[in-house]
């Protein structure tokens, strides 16, 4: 298993910072969430004119494009053709980048629509992308996210997209505290087609001042109390070998800690964890 943050963590550096720091702080890889001031990173001269140049700086510090973290929500039907052309934008940086794995959201209106028929809609809008020249060199994961956490509702939308270029970005952190569920329910569920992992811990403590809207707030990876450990237990058990991401949420919750302090913290802990 490889290890990667999150460009959310570092909302304020540079791409020689981040390959600097990512490189000094043993990480192997990087996924992309924004740029400093801009989220689509394929809209970004770095990743488009000048990406030869970015792919030049990434590969002297060692360091893999783990996934571009796109915005695109499958079950939404009025979004089909702006997903589309986000798509077309991602696979280019991909293909340029050496990337496989791209998130994507499931989204959708339960006020408006059934479970059932959003997943309709996301099959729908996930075969037109599929369609697109490139596609299907790549990793196309859908996040549990939203409206999609619990395991059993992912498994709707992953039954209808049986393809091996479709899957399932496990974030280990939403399952137990959104959703409710064990590691090992939801691994039994949608195991098998989890390609992506997001991590990050967090404690219940409705009456701290960074406390979330739910009651929790979100702790140093290892120091909380969600089940991290077991759930990269299981993964490991069933030789999953793919990224274990740091998704420190930096760029939405800037109380958080400084990523100068928190990825070292990460790569310490997840290094003892699967060594």
């Amino acid at each position: 298993m490889k290890i990667s943050f999150t460009t959310l963590g570092c909302p304020a550096w540079d791409m020689d910072t981040i390959c600097a720091r990512g490189r000094a702080y043993g990480y192997d890889g990087v996924g992309f969430r924004g740029l400093q001031g801009e989220i689509d990173v394929t809209r970004l001269p770095a990743f488009t004119s000048g990406v030869a140049e970015t792919r030049r700086k990434l590969r002297e510090a060692g360091l893999e494009v783990s996934d571009i973290a796109s915005s695109i929500r499958l079950c939404e039907p009025e979004k089909h053709a702006d997903n589309i052309e986000e798509a077309r934008r991602t696979i280019a940086v991909c293909h340029e980048l050496g990337c496989t794995n791209v998130r994507v959201f499931g989204g959708g209106d339960l006020a408006r629509y059934t479970r059932p028929q959003l997943a309709d809609f996301g099959r729908a809008n996930m075969e037109a992308i599929l369609t697109l020249d490139g596609a299907q060199d790549l990793h196309w994961l859908f996040e549990t996210h939203d409206n999609w956490i619990k395991s059993t509702d992912c498994r709707m939308l992953l039954d209808r997209i049986p393809t091996p270029a479709f899957g399932a970005l496990w974030d280990i952190g939403h399952t137990p505290r959104v959703g409710g569920e064990t590691p090992q329910e939801t691994y039994a569920t949608i195991g098998p087609r989890v390609g992506y992992t997001h991590i990050k811990d967090a404690v219940y403590d409705p009456g701290h001042k960074l406390a979330m809207s739910d009651g929790w707030r979100y702790v140093v990876p290892g120091t909380g109390q969600l089940p991290l450990a077991e759930a990269i237990g299981l993964l490991k058990a069933h030789g999953y070998d793919g990224w274990l991401q740091f998704e420190h949420e930096k760029r939405w919750h800037p109380e958080l800690p400084e990523p100068e302090d928190i990825l070292p913290a990460y790569v310490t802990w997840i290094r003892a964890l699967v060594m």
